[in-house]
């Protein structure tokens, strides 16, 4: 009978040759494997949901972090098969299915190659079968704890402990909050302790260990520990500037800021912002907008902003009624009054891919307002720009059924083929690209917005292109793991990093500024007596907006898990870049000259500080150790 139990879902399958491994529907983790033979990884996928709407990426990575194989899964490739070798050697391959993914994929190996899964945190990892069983260890003198969240599917994790089968059972209940979960803690031995764990209930599933090595494995013996060597970082500087540097921004709310919220704003340094405009609210007070407008331009050096009109609470599906145009009116009254300090785009409805029921139905809407816009040429003088559409997502489709027909991509498409006179800046929304390793889409999107409006003759986009909303996460849809940790700060200069590096975007915005009750994403964190602190993330946009340079430098990077953009400001040349990776990274730079003229390395760790680090530069290179999970800046003068 447990044979038979683990031929289903999650849980190893031998074939009927007794050779082969097989993980089962895996939505979001990462696969390590370690083999002392000579073996294939075979990754088999189906649709799970909405898959012909969405690109996905598989990555394979050596025991050293160096990319070995990516599969780039088209949107019609619903289904398919990718199949990569695996060498023999000491340190583990590893094999990411980033989240949120829309396929589930079944990986078979040789039943010799040790297999450790991990998981995701509080985001379901896995569609499973009712009985699936796995296993994990907890090491001697741990405080561990075995965590879930009950996401329709799997209902209670049942652990017993191999030895002396102590049992212990958490059940998994609803609630009304996303990043809610359940845990339990294990007990605590001078003994190594292995636990067998039965995932009760079938369809999707989330458990995870805190206070230990966060793996599970399909038979005791797989439980070896995993081995991750140095990885080398070879970086290659040119003069070659690419084009400019995006401004930084975040989501202000709609309200005049507390003096007591100041002094974070400020650690910020935005240039950019991204607001609602509420039609309902300015229809019947047409300067309700104008002080904390003013207060954002004039005190905070907001100089290039995003506007969204909505109705109230973000109600996004605007229409053209007198209420919204009226709206409108009193938006683009408090724009002029403003007196023409900066570019104020506007966007027609939030999300309209995702709260339209048809493209049509949009452009109508648009097609109104942009006429609206464009009748008084005040408005132009006054900086007032149109954006379109402010899609949920761009390349892939939004979180929503037939989202095949409501690509961002394609809407805007449609849009700049009908009405481009009409057409300032092209918007979108990047949302659920959770995984550190796949925020190297970030730049394909920003590459393919490009390709959609094409270049001019100093290869910059013909529209320009902001991503004005972004986050880990749409929605509340959040987990504490990534919004309150260093893991955000690592995504995040991650993601700047990314969408920057080819000099094409013009604004990046951080959604939201503060957390609010039902959002607690904001790069500021809210206590009760009004008081305002930076959160990990808020810290690190403050190393990064403290290294921040106005123009990008084409760099040559052979390394995957770590990131780097090299800019130029004036006199001076910086780095930013970020080790993503746990392993430690011997970073190599050529193209600087030695040496580096008031030349300064600055490490961010876990510990949200920054600190100095010593680098050598000799022979025409410059070279340092860089830690796992940290974030740097090199500058150095160029006179």
């Amino acid at each position: 009978m447990k044979r038979l139990l683990l031929l289903l879902g999650l849980g190893l399958s031998l074939d009927a040759f007794a050779a082969s491994m097989r993980w089962g529907e895996i939505r979001d983790g990462s696969l390590y494997l370690q083999t002392d033979r000579p073996d294939t990884v075979t990754v088999r996928w189906t649709p799970a949901w909405q898959a012909d709407a969405n690109e996905e990426h598989l990555y394979l990575l050596d025991g050293q972090g160096k990319l070995q194989g990516e599969r780039v899964i088209k949107a019609s490739e619903t289904r398919g098969t990718q199949r990569w070798p695996l060498l023999p050697g000491a340190a583990s391959y590893r094999l990411e299915i980033p989240g949120y993914s829309f396929r589930n994929y079944r990986v078979e190996h040789d039943d010799h190659t040790v297999a450790l899964f991990e998981p995701a945190k509080v985001h379901f990892s896995a569609q499973t079968q009712q009985g699936d069983e796995l296993y994990f260890k907890v090491a001697p003198g741990e405080h561990a704890v075995l965590a879930g969240k009950f996401h329709g599917g799997v209902n209670a994790l049942q652990a017993q402990r191999v030895g002396d089968d102590q049992p212990l059972t958490l059940t998994l209940k609803p609630y009304r909050a996303y990043w809610q979960f359940d845990q339990v803690a294990l007990p605590v031995s001078e003994r190594e302790q292995v636990w067998r764990l039965r995932l009760q209930g079938s369809g999707k599933a989330a458990f995870w260990l805190d206070g230990t090595a966060n793996r599970f494995a399909q038979n005791p013996q797989q439980l070896q520990p995993l081995r991750e060597d140095a990885g080398q970082t070879r970086l290659t500087l040119h003069d070659k500037v690419l084009g400019r540097t995006p401004d930084l921004g975040i989501a202000l709310p709609y309200v005049l800021p507390p003096s007591a919220s100041h002094a974070a704003l400020d650690a910020l340094k935005p240039t950019a912002a991204s607001y609602y405009s509420f039609v309902d609210v300015t229809a019947k007070n047409p300067h309700f907008e104008d002080a904390f407008r003013k207060v954002y331009q004039d005190r905070f050096g907001i100089r290039q902003d995003i506007t969204l009109l909505a109705g109230s609470q973000r109600q996004a599906d605007l229409r053209a009624d007198v209420q919204s145009n009226n709206g409108l009116d009193a938006w683009l009254a408090a724009t002029r009054a403003l007196g023409g300090k900066g570019t104020h785009y506007i966007g027609f409805a939030d999300e309209p891919n995702l709260n339209y029921s048809s493209f049509e139905q949009y452009r109508a809407i648009f097609t109104s307002m942009a006429r609206q816009v464009r009748s008084d040429p005040a408005n132009a003088r006054a900086g007032v720009r149109i954006a379109m559409p402010a899609s949920s997502r761009l390349v892939n489709g939004p979180f929503a059924d037939n989202a095949a027909d409501k690509r961002g991509i394609d809407w805007a498409r449609r849009l700049l083929s009908e009405s481009a006179d009409q057409v300032d800046a092209l918007a979108w929304h990047e949302w659920m690209i959770r995984d550190l390793l796949a925020t190297r889409v970030y730049r394909d999107s920003v590459r393919r917005a490009a390709e959609l409006v094409g270049l001019d003759a100093h290869g910059q986009p013909r529209k320009a292109l902001l991503l004005d909303q972004t986050n880990l996460s749409s929605g509340s849809s959040l987990s504490p793991y990534d919004q309150e940790t260093h893991y955000a700060s690592l995504w995040w200069a991650s993601v700047v990093i990314n969408a920057s590096q080819d000099g094409l975007l013009s604004m990046l915005n951080w959604f939201q500024a503060a957390d609010e009750p039902q959002y607690p994403k904001g790069m500021i964190r809210v206590s009760g007596d009004d008081r305002f602190a930076l959160k990990p993330v808020g810290l690190a946009q403050q190393f990064i907006a403290q290294h921040w340079l106005h123009q990008v430098l084409w760099l040559e990077n052979d390394a995957f898990e770590v990131d780097v953009l090299a800019m130029a400001g004036d006199d001076q040349r910086g780095l930013l870049g970020v080790n993503k990776g746990t392993r430690l990274q011997r970073v190599d730079l050529s193209g600087a000259k030695c040496p580096l003229n008031n030349g300064a390395l600055r490490y961010f760790g876990a510990d949200n500080r920054s600190r100095d680090a010593p680098f050598a530069c000799r022979d025409g290179r410059v070279s340092f150790d860089l830690p796992g999970e940290t974030l740097f800046a090199l500058s150095w003068s160029a006179s």
